[in-house]
């Protein structure tokens, strides 16, 4: 079933379209994250099923029905912000029952329901604390409990982890999916953050200038980017030009100028309409780094490393192969490679995809 539906939704501010004809339903019980750079349109829409914008034109419907015209406080909506939006002045308590006040909920159900939204964030017993006295993990816990314990028909989150420092927001991000599954609600997730979404995410929506570029199942929107942009934006990505010289119902045969003849199965080649070239887009986790002298049985090209960027535990290299400079992230076995090492650039037909050339 259909938790929350777009239906032709367009939103525009003036002279500008921040939204797009957006078609997309968000999955009764599903966890699904709009994803895209600052400016793509992706907090317009969660501000649209909110009803804090109104859209310019196109239906939401919520369970089924149609909510254009109901106000927020009669949606039944839980949000979850980044500056978390506690009163500083009232107590953890009082902060998670201020939505059940205006639902004619009883004193004695009132405490029974925050003590329950407080051991679903696994923070019982802070109900007397004030916001001050709690880290800034917790506040967001806090933020979450008052936004669950109306038991809201949807769940929306606003980039609410992007405060945190990174293990915190790691160690929360583990947290909230858990809680989301727990709860089983229907949740719309908004960040810039790919690994966030990844992580996290049932389903991803990738926008880009107010429109979806790609929508999918994390693995589908990482390993078969739709076009340029998705593969870009989702992870470091090599993209080569390539010209295609043959095909049939199973691969597709492209030439390379830095790597030569590629047959790549036809599974993860995207509808080139014909053309005879195209754009073979390798992540740079699967390009493997080997000896000068080593071969592994993939497609490999000699190549040299110019620069390496040190991460602990794996290393990005960037490495010349021909005219065209490629990065590779590599996990670290021994010592990484030096810049000025000769080396073997490799990876698998099986890893690429193939995308049409974009006008």
């Amino acid at each position: 079933m259909a938790g929350v539906e777009l239906k032709n939704v367009k939103k525009s501010f003036g002279l500008i379209t921040a939204v797009q004809d957006m078609n997309v339903t968000f999955d009764e019980g599903s966890f699904t994250t709009l994803l895209g750079p600052s400016g793509c349109g992706k907090t317009t829409i969660l501000r649209m099923v909110a009803g804090l914008e109104a859209p310019t034109d196109g239906d939401i419907l919520v369970g089924g029905t149609r909510v254009n015209e109901v106000p927020i406080h009669k949606r039944n909506l839980g949000l979850v912000f980044q500056n978390y939006a506690l009163f500083p002045h009232r107590t953890i308590g009082q902060n998670i029952a201020f939505g059940l006040k205006y639902r004619n909920v009883s004193k004695s159900d009132i405490a029974d329901k925050v003590k329950a939204a407080l051991d679903i964030v696994r923070l019982p017993g802070v109900e007397d604390r004030y916001p001050s006295q709690l880290s800034g993990g917790q506040q967001q816990r806090i933020a979450l409990a008052r936004a669950i314990v109306i038991e809201p028909d949807v769940l929306l989150l606003d980039e609410p982890l992007s405060a945190l420092d990174a293990n915190l927001r790691e160690e929360m991000r583990v947290e909230l999916k858990a809680i989301q599954h727990r709860i089983g609600v229907t949740s719309i997730f908004v960040t810039h953050d790919q690994s966030e979404a990844l992580a996290m995410s049932d389903k991803i929506i990738v926008m880009s200038a107010g429109k979806m570029q790609q929508v999918g199942a994390p693995e589908e929107v990482y390993n078969s980017p739709a076009n340029e942009f998705v593969a870009n934006f989702l992870g470091a990505s090599n993209i080569l030009d390539v010209t295609v010289t043959s095909a049939d119902n199973r691969t597709i045969v492209v030439q390379t100028p830095q790597f030569g003849t590629i047959t790549v199965p036809r599974a993860r080649v995207a509808d080139l309409h014909g053309a005879k070239t195209g754009r073979l887009v390798v992540r740079a986790e699967k390009l493997r780094l080997l000896e000068a002298t080593a071969h592994d049985g993939g497609v490999s090209a000699p190549g040299t490393v110019e620069a390496v960027d040190y991460q602990g535990q794996i290393a990005r290299y960037f490495v010349r192969v021909g005219d065209a400079q490629f990065q590779a992230m590599n996990m670290i076995d021994g010592r990484p490679f030096e810049a000025g090492t000769g080396v073997q650039v490799a990876f698998n037909p099986q890893d690429c995809s193939v995308l049409p050339i974009e006008s």
